[in-house]
C-alpha cells in the first residue's frame, strides 16, 4: 500500500441481497467487507451465493494497483446493468480473501 492508502477487509454477518428487474440475483449473509481509502465499502459476496447464470460476461477488465485486475458482468435487462458486476480471479496477495468474490455496483441489506 502507498503512504495514506488503505485496504481492510472482515468477515460480515450483514444479511445482503441483490434483486434485479424482481430478481434475487444475490443473497448472502457471509458477505466480505472491503474498506478502501476513498470509496465506499463494497460488499464481496462468496461466488456459491450468486445466481452467476444470471450474469453475462463482459470483456471488461480494469487493474487496481493495490487489488489486481477484474473481470466484469454484465445483469440481465437495462443498460444499467452494464459491467454492474465484479471480481478479482488472481487479487494480490495482500487482498487474497476476495478472490472469486463477486461486488456488485448496487447492494441493500436485507432484513
Amino acid at each position: 500500500m502507498t503512504a495514506g492508502h488503505k485496504i481492510t477487509i472482515e468477515q460480515g454477518t450483514d444479511h445482503v441481497r441483490v434483486v434485479r428487474e424482481g430478481q434475487v440475483v444475490a443473497e448472502t449473509r457471509r458477505p466480505l467487507l472491503l474498506r478502501e481509502t476513498g470509496y465506499p465499502v463494497r460488499y464481496y459476496l462468496p461466488p456459491e451465493d450468486v445466481r452467476t447464470g444470471l450474469l453475462t460476461p463482459s470483456d471488461t477488465t480494469t487493474y487496481c494497483p493495490f487489488k489486481g485486475t477484474a473481470s466484469y458482468w454484465s445483469l440481465p435487462g437495462a443498460e444499467d446493468g452494464k459491467d454492474a458486476v465484479w471480481a478479482y480471479p488472481e487479487p494480490k496477495d495482500a487482498v487474497a480473501e476476495i478472490k472469486d468474490h463477486f461486488c456488485f455496483y448496487e447492494v441493500e441489506a436485507a432484513e
